[in-house]
């Protein structure tokens, strides 16, 4: 596997070395050893798939706080979309800055997503499948959310949103006693 560092510090996308042959190919998808390169000694407690119908459909953007704090591991098996990351993490020289990723079934990567990040995605064609690590257990009082328009935020959403979800719609914007989290 190879760990490219992106412009936020600790996230990285995640490209499996690919192994073919007649029958088609092989790849790993996680190895315990393989990310300890890059300082993950936690355990994937949860493991989520979800299924986006609608092309231009926006999920996020998603984080828990402390000590519900979570690392995720995000890879897209059907379609693609754009996922999309924001550093939350109070402190931080990247603080409130996005990055945007296209993952794919096609390109196999992942994305890598420390704790104290907001993430979500959108559907760049119809019928997109993902696939989610988490290193803690979903905790309904200790989840929150950004809007995905967020003015300070400025996400550059490649097509127009078709779908949100009312909860993800009704996430407040940012204002000037967000510290992080």
């Amino acid at each position: 596997m190879k760990f490219i560092p992106t412009s936020l510090p600790g996230s990285f996308i995640v490209e499996p070395d690919i192994f073919t042959d007649d029958r088609g190919w092989f790849s790993r998808f996680y190895g315990k050893n393989d990310f300890k390169e890059i300082g993950h000694a936690k355990e994937w407690v949860q493991l989520n798939h979800s299924f986006t119908a609608k092309k231009g459909t926006i999920r996020g953007m998603h984080f828990q706080f402390h000590p519900f704090r979570e690392i995720k591991m995000v890879k897209c098996i059907a379609g693609i979309v754009y996922d999309v990351i924001i550093d939350l993490r109070k402190g931080s020289p990247t603080f409130l800055k996005w990055l945007g990723v296209e993952l794919s079934a096609q390109n196999r990567k992942m994305l890598y997503v420390p704790e104290g990040f907001a993430h979500g995605f959108q559907c760049m064609e119809n019928n997109c499948e993902l696939i989610y690590h988490h290193s803690e257990f979903y905790q309904p009082g200790a989840e929150g959310g950004i809007r995905f328009s967020d003015p300070v935020i400025k996400i550059e959403w490649p097509l127009k949103v078709t779908l949100l979800s009312q909860k993800d719609e009704s996430y407040p914007f940012l204002d000037r006693n967000f510290k992080g989290i």
